[in-house]
């Protein structure tokens, strides 16, 4: 049936392979997933004459509001992925939870699946990656599996109480990690999420100076291309900044980083954009160092900054790269560029999101405002703010105020424009 113009699960699959909406000699590339990443990959997809197809849990879902091939289904019904992607040139996601086996079918239907599940296991479980990490020997915290509060108690004795736990799979803005100030909690903890069926891993807390985000791209005839590295700022759990370059950030180190995401990418296999998202700290002889903190296989936050500070974004490189097209230079348009998140307050300004939006162009005509048609949600993405300039301090600080006016409704610095 069709609801609203788009194809359900109840319509047969031939539907999806003879769309009208696809012209003859035109690639599809099926996204599964409808948030933000794939409503930007639209973008991206028009401008490469490409067609995109959105694999939505609902039509009001950020990407399918701006999508003409709109399926809905459930990324965890195999029987939905196969309807959905059938006679797509590639299949890729927006997100990292498509079950492994799922993915293998699709492959055994003759779909070219990027990333492959052999690569996107390791974004999915925590626990497979810093084993997988360890074995070629990257930078990693110490780790260990928690399967008992034995484990837990063990650990704690091994890293002084400096502890990190984190569920194995599903965490995501600083759900699903916790920081017990004891043994005492720490076990109470252990102990309630094993009940609850959590798989759970723990790492040793680092002293962390930055957060460093390192984003590569790989096709799969092998070609990899690197962004500068970004310091990625982060607050309870959330980035609510993105700075590229990153400030300061020691020359050596930065060219370290940029060789471990391409080594991660080449070993595991990975296929489009792959952020590795680091920690830089001070080790035990008082240096700066890395250590890698978590893997995304597509597009992420830290490399929003590339829509408008790069030559090409992440996200046609992404779709360049899932379709194993040549890839495009990531040089930089400006000597820095700045993306501010725009998080949900805790509650909406009565002012409607379009006037404020005129605010700050007003101001800041030079800002790049990027929303995601999503309601008002304390804490929630909503959207972020690109900013390009010449001095870091200055760029972060107009994008904050721009980003937060988005927010409040109100300037932060108390700026009020001259009235004719």
């Amino acid at each position: 049936m069709t609801i609203d113009g788009v194809t359900t699960t109840a319509d047969n699959a031939d539907s999806v392979e003879h769309s009208p909406l696809e012209l003859p000699g035109v690639p599809t590339v099926t996204v599964i997933g409808d948030g933000q990443l794939a409503r930007m990959m639209q973008t991206a997809a028009i401008e490469l004459g490409l067609s995109l197809r959105v694999l939505a849990g609902s039509r009001t879902a950020s990407a399918a509001q701006v999508s003409g091939d709109v399926q809905l289904g459930d990324y965890t019904n195999v029987d939905d992925l196969l309807r959905v992607t059938k006679g797509s040139a590639a299949v890729t996601f927006d997100h990292e939870h498509v079950p492994t086996e799922h993915l293998q079918a699709l492959i055994d239907a003759g779909l070219s699946v990027q990333p492959g599940p052999g690569a996107l296991v390791n974004a999915q479980d925590k626990l497979v990656m810093r084993r997988r990490l360890a074995e070629l020997g990257a930078p990693i915290p110490a780790f260990a599996a928690i399967d008992s509060v034995a484990d837990a108690e063990a650990f704690f004795d091994e890293v002084k109480g400096a502890v990190c736990l984190k569920a194995r799979r599903g965490g995501y803005d600083g759900h699903g990690v916790w920081f017990p100030e004891g043994k005492q909690e720490l076990t109470a903890l252990v102990e309630k999420l094993l009940e609850a069926g959590t798989p759970l891993m723990a790492e040793a807390k680092v002293a962390l100076t930055h957060e460093l985000s390192a984003l590569v791209t790989r096709r799969p005839s092998g070609e990899t291309k690197a962004w500068q590295i970004a310091e990625s700022v982060q607050k309870d759990g959330i980035c609510v900044e993105a700075v590229a370059p990153a400030p300061e950030l020691d020359p050596q180190l930065a060219a370290r980083a940029g060789q471990l995401a391409m080594l991660i990418a080449d070993n595991l296999g990975v296929t489009g954009v792959l952020a590795v998202e680091l920690f830089q700290f001070t080790n035990a002889d008082g240096e700066q160092d890395i250590a890698v903190n978590e893997l995304a296989m597509r597009p992420h936050n830290t490399g929003h900054w590339t829509q408008d500070g790069s030559v090409t974004s992440q996200f046609e490189q992404h779709l360049r790269a899932v379709l194993d097209y040549p890839l495009g230079t990531t040089e930089a348009t400006a000597p820095v560029a700045v993306m501010a998140n725009v998080l949900g307050a805790p509650e909406d300004p009565e002012m409607p999101m379009q006037e404020r939006v005129q605010h700050v162009l007003r101001r800041f005509p030079q800002a790049k405002i990027h929303l995601y048609g999503k309601e008002h949600r304390a804490g929630r993405k909503i959207g972020h703010v690109n900013l390009r300039g010449q001095d870091s301090a200055q760029t972060r600080h107009e994008a904050h105020l721009a980003a937060q006016f988005l927010v409040q409704a109100q300037w932060e610095d108390g700026y009020a424009p001259s009235v004719d």
